[in-house]
């Protein structure tokens, strides 16, 4: 028998597959109004430990981390503006109270404005002159300029309170990220069977929609890139992706959201018989990763990671630093959200690791035109260490540990 089908790659169809994926009957409770509101204390202790008097949050993920009031941003300012005393205004425009009324969560006074009028104009009506005002960071420079132009604001960022409250996951969290993380996990293993010589990126990339959707994720994959042999080089691949052929090197990387919370994996292995060089980078990739883990150690930089991997990575002969063969970019990012935040696993980044971060280890290695190799898992830090969202590879041959069918 191939080994391939001994341990799972290949020798099934995806009709097959989508059979076999059940919907788990346990799942976590959504996040409670106590921690949005916990999550407000925080900012307003944050304000005046920074002698800070207000924070305006824009429209999108902030807002929602915040408030539990979910609104997407465009060109019309909605946002929150919190004070240090916790007084918390929605300022949106006025057509749009009926609407916004029905998607806030926290409880605050709205601050309506007008289509001619200035939603600027609006926020300094209730605040005094002089107010030292953070702006979230993800607000767009053009509203950013107005508040600058406003004599009675003093403006600067709120990228560091927002980011220091962010990074940091609370326990309920967690389990939404690790509920996300183990779906995705089994889409990963079905997606690996269904694979045979022929099939297209898209085929694979459809299978992986129609998966997540069959275990209750109704938007299906948040995203899916899949590559195979020599595409596979390019981190996030190609404009005219190639199909599957006997001994290609498969990268497949995908994520769902629930609850918005997101989840992020990459597994690469062989389907067929791996070259010796190709065994050699997985390898080099697999104790890259260990290396990381070993290196999350609470009270360390960030970049202290990274550091560590490019040391293992040397010790093969890899790099140094992004030449390549080696790792092009960062070793890692912060999860939650968003798919990309704080904190990042990036050389330099003198962020300390803290109980509650949850992160990537993906140090992927390039060998040009050739092939790549990612194994990408996630870690959360507890008191004790890190610890695993996700079990990682396990081989080139076995990537999900497969008790071999004889």
């Amino acid at each position: 028998m191939n080994s391939n089908r001994i341990y799972g790659i290949g020798g099934s169809s995806a009709g097959e597959e989508l059979l076999k994926l059940k919907e788990p009957g346990h799942k976590p409770e959504s996040i409670k109004d106590e921690e949005f509101q916990n999550r407000i204390n925080k900012a307003c202790e944050a304000l005046k430990l920074n002698g800070l008097d207000a924070l305006y949050i824009n429209a999108g993920t902030n807002l929602y981390y915040f408030t539990n009031t979910k609104w997407h941003p465009s060109e019309r300012l909605v946002g929150a503006l919190l004070f240090a005393d916790g007084s918390l205004y929605y300022v949106l425009p006025e057509f749009e109270i009926g609407t916004f009324k029905d998607f806030i969560g926290i409880s605050g006074e709205l601050l309506p404005w007008l289509e001619h009028e200035s939603p600027i104009q609006k926020i300094a009506e209730v605040v005094k002159n002089n107010t030292r005002l953070a702006i979230d960071d993800s607000t767009p420079f053009s509203l950013v300029s107005k508040f600058q132009e406003h004599p009675k604001l003093e403006i600067s960022s709120g990228e560091k309170i927002i980011r220091d409250i962010r990074m940091l996951k609370s326990e309920g969290e967690i389990a939404q990220l690790q509920y996300a993380m183990d779906l995705t996990m089994q889409v990963h293993k079905a997606t690996a069977k269904i694979l045979k010589p022929g099939i297209s990126t898209a085929e694979v990339e459809n299978f992986i929609d129609a998966a997540h959707k069959k275990l209750g994720i109704e938007s299906g994959s948040y995203f899916c890139i899949v590559l195979f042999g020599k595409d596979s080089s390019f981190p996030h691949g190609v404009k005219s992706p190639k199909t599957l052929e006997e001994n290609d090197m498969v990268l497949v990387d995908t994520g769902c959201q629930y609850n918005g919370y997101i989840s992020d994996i990459t597994r690469t292995y062989c389907y067929g018989e791996a070259t010796e060089v190709e065994k050699d980078i997985w390898q080099s990739e697999k104790l890259a990763q260990i290396a990381a883990f070993n290196a999350a150690q609470t009270g360390k930089p960030c970049g202290y990671i990274d550091d560590q991997v490019r040391v293992q990575l040397e010790k093969d002969g890899l790099g140094p630093d992004y030449k390549l063969p080696g790792l092009p970019h960062r070793t890692g990012h912060g999860i939650g959200l968003e798919i990309h935040e704080h904190p990042f696993i990036l050389k330099g980044n003198e962020i300390k690791i803290q109980t509650g971060m949850t992160f990537s280890i993906e140090p992927m290695i390039v060998v040009p035109e050739k092939f790549g190799v990612r194994l990408e898992d996630h870690i959360y830090m507890t008191e004790k260490g890190p610890k695993w969202f996700t079990e990682p590879a396990h081989s080139i041959e076995n990537p999900f540990g497969v008790v071999a069918r004889q």
